[in-house]
């Protein structure tokens, strides 16, 4: 079964090409492969290969789709990990989310410190995290412009990482 990483690997580093030049991820890449990962699955290990890619795609979907609604990702990364969840199952989904997630925190912080404006966005980011916790305020993103970066910047390291946890 080594292989469906293979054919997962080689999905995100199409979506990593969509991704960096059009901020977007297409249906016709998502949907297609999501498909043919269940498929796959059914194929090789009958009913428990099926469920196990169902429970992957749950797992990336679901909660990529949470942080669709607090405007963290784009649809397209919330089909995305559906489709990572399919190919790979629910572990490996969720060690990508944890580890991409890691990565965009740390790009995010990157990019921050190197803008013209890092001092202030750092003073209201602190501001809106000292108001949650004292005021359990929900605020936590303010209203200016929000900083923005091709999430796949941080799901293929994500995915590297969690294959080398989980096999290297």
């Amino acid at each position: 079964m080594g292989w469906f990483y293979v054919i997962c690997g080689i999905y995100l580093l199409v979506a990593f090409v969509t991704d960096i030049r059009s901020m977007k991820i297409p249906n016709r890449l998502t949907l297609p492969v999501t498909a043919m990962g269940v498929l796959a699955h059914l194929a090789w290990g009958g009913w428990g290969g099926m469920w196990f890619s169902l429970a992957g795609f749950a797992v990336g979907f679901g909660m990529l789709f949470l942080m669709y609604v607090i405007g963290a990702v784009g649809a397209g990364d919330v089909k995305l990990f559906g489709g990572i969840g399919a190919w790979t199952g629910f572990t490996f989904g969720i060690h990508v989310i944890i580890y991409s997630i890691l990565y965009a925190g740390l790009i995010g912080l990157v990019i921050l410190l190197f803008r013209k404006d890092a001092s202030q966005r750092i003073r209201t980011m602190m501001f809106n995290i000292f108001g949650f916790f004292k005021l359990g305020s929900l605020k936590l993103v303010s209203h200016e412009k929000t900083l923005k970066f091709p999430f796949m910047l941080a799901v293929l390291p994500g995915f590297v990482s969690s294959w080398i946890y989980m096999f290297g």
